[in-house]
């Protein structure tokens, strides 16, 4: 299945789509996708309908919001992709590297991304991402994507500046408002035959910057979920971002940086699209 959460920000309400795309409301089942309900309890329910015979949204132009609402944890792997390790001059790393995106940093996926103040190295990074259905804590690797309720887009939105070249780590980089969008869909893990044969692409001002696969990530996400339930239990409706391949502005040469007025369009294979307008915060 395909979930959306739909309308205005802090009134989103679930839906799922149908066959032909559109977007059926759920009202009747849940309120809202959150990690309570992506238990069985809830979802048992929801896959005994018919997603044809619900009702229709008929609002013209809806806003999608962020495909989840409450997760606990945005977790994120980086230079997860051997060729983006390499054009970022980076050593491929032994084992994963993990970082943070604070959860205030979630947006829909077609929502405005605001340049912080003073930002001058804002980046772009189109990833496959994780959505955990059930609790896990230290967990083998050929039980970890039995954890994973389902698979979304992300924009893991990168100040460069605040991330490489003041001091500490990187999530302050990484959490600015609007630097995660996450969505238009949450497809259910059953409908993603491989999470290691996807296509994924981003582009600026309608030209070519990332393509690639996640068949080239260097860890998987099995080993990524087992992975990190050695540190952390994590939690049904955390977010894990899995890495990006090469393309990023950063990466450039000459580097190459997100202004106001530019307009990224992004996806991954079976998961739906993303576009964003960047604009100047209007705090700055």
């Amino acid at each position: 299945m395909k979930f959306v959460r739909y309308g205005q920000p802090g009134s989103e309400r679930a839906g799922v789509l149908d066959s032909q795309g559109r977007i059926r409301q759920l009202v009747d089942s849940i309120d809202d996708i959150t990690p309570e309900t992506l238990s069985p309890r809830y979802m048992d329910r929801i896959r005994s309908e018919d997603p044809e015979k619900l009702p229709l949204v008929m609002t013209e132009g809806e806003r999608i919001g962020p495909c989840i609402a409450g997760s606990q944890k945005f977790l994120a792997i980086g230079l997860n992709y051997a060729d983006h390790a390499a054009e970022t001059g980076a050593t491929p790393p032994s084992e994963p590297i993990l970082f943070t995106k604070q959860v205030s940093c979630i947006s829909g996926p077609n929502d405005d991304v605001i340049l912080p103040r003073g930002s001058e190295k804002t980046d772009w990074e189109v990833e496959l991402g994780v959505i955990i259905g059930k609790r896990a804590k230290y967990v083998k690797e050929g039980q970890a994507l039995d954890h994973v309720f389902g698979y979304c887009v992300v924009n893991d939105i990168s100040e460069r500046a605040y991330q490489m070249e003041r001091q500490g780590q990187w999530t302050k980089g990484k959490s600015a408002d609007t630097f995660g969008p996450i969505g238009p869909w949450l497809v259910t893990a059953d409908e993603v035959k491989d999470p290691q044969n996807l296509s994924l692409w981003l582009d600026l001002n309608g030209e070519r910057m990332q393509s690639g696969s996640t068949s080239t990530m260097i860890f998987s996400v099995e080993e990524i979920v087992a992975y990190l339930s050695k540190f952390m239990t994590l939690m049904p409706g955390d977010i894990i971002a899995t890495g990006t391949p090469p393309g990023v502005g950063m990466g450039r040469k000459p580097q190459r940086f997100l202004r106001p007025g530019d307009v990224m369009r992004l996806g991954v294979e079976g998961l739906g699209e993303q576009c964003q307008t960047v604009k100047a915060d209007p705090e700055a």
